[in-house]
């Protein structure tokens, strides 16, 4: 019998650990499943879609620079693609309807809880950015039911912007918008979703929201401590925690979708962690 198969899209995507991730997992499942890489043409995301499905695959990830195009394209969509915007998960459901869903805020969650045994359920949250790796996650991290979520931003007003977008999902959690300038107390976790930490840089926040309790987690993730964790532990962070659980957890929970299976992410992560560059 044929593997059915899945692949990831992006432009680039040589770089992409999705092909050997899946791979693992349909090892450890006994899942009949073959995955690929395809690159994209920037003006040829749709046609590469189409053509994937025409011939009979079952399933794709979708990486930069596409998931608002796959979030447009879907017929129907998660919940949680809904409220993102974007999607990072596309298939056919069985009615044969293309469907987005977007697995970031629901890996980061499974990361934090149970990676990493932090509770979420009444911390105060402090989430710097306010662009689509934010607006991805906070939908799952908002169903925790924190304390408060606090959203700080280069510009004010397209935090507050997102914390309205979400202001009717934060049932009893303080939910507000601000500029990096605003916070000047600890948090107990704080999550890093801009990309500075990829150009050796940190977003602009004052050392006073790191408190010798406060957890911090970059969803960048590198063969070394990012930029940001550096500049925690250095301002007295409890520890410092990166998105590579997260890459795991999401791919984890693609795979679900597709397959109506979850894979033990333990030991993916063991295998893969020393391959991080």
């Amino acid at each position: 019998m044929a593997n059915d198969i899945y692949a990831v899209v992006g432009h680039p995507i040589s770089h992409s650990k999705s092909p050997r991730i899946h791979s693992l997992f349909a090892e450890q499942t006994g899942e009949a499943v073959e995955y690929t890489a395809i690159q994209a043409p920037l003006d040829g995301f749709e046609s590469t879609v189409t053509t994937f499905f025409s011939q009979g695959g079952r399933g794709l990830n979708v990486t930069v620079p596409f998931k608002e195009q796959a979030w447009r394209m879907a017929a129907r969509r998660t919940w949680r693609a809904e409220k993102a915007g974007a999607a990072n998960t596309l298939y056919l459901d069985s009615e044969g309807v293309l469907t987005a869903d977007n697995t970031d805020g629901a890996g980061l969650v499974r990361d934090l809880r149970h990676n990493h045994q932090l509770p979420l359920a009444g911390q105060r949250i402090l989430v710097l950015g306010a662009g689509g790796a934010v607006r991805g996650v906070l939908g799952p991290l908002l169903a925790e039911r924190p304390a408060a979520v606090v959203i700080a931003n280069r510009t004010a007003a397209k935090a507050q912007a997102l914390a309205d977008l979400f202001a009717a999902d934060r049932a009893d959690t303080e939910l507000t918008g601000c500029g990096f300038d605003g916070p000047d107390s600890a948090f107990d976790l704080i999550i890093n979703g801009t990309s500075a930490s990829l150009q050796g840089d940190v977003p602009p926040i004052a050392p006073a929201v790191v408190g010798p309790d406060t957890t911090v987690y970059d969803m960048m993730y590198a063969p070394t401590l990012t930029a940001f964790n550096r500049w925690a532990l250095e301002a007295g962070a409890a520890r410092a925690l990166d998105g590579f659980g997260m890459l795991i957890e999401q791919a984890a929970e693609s795979f679900q979708a597709w397959r109506g299976v979850r894979p033990d992410t333990a030991p993916v992560m063991a295998a893969l962690r020393d391959t991080v560059g």
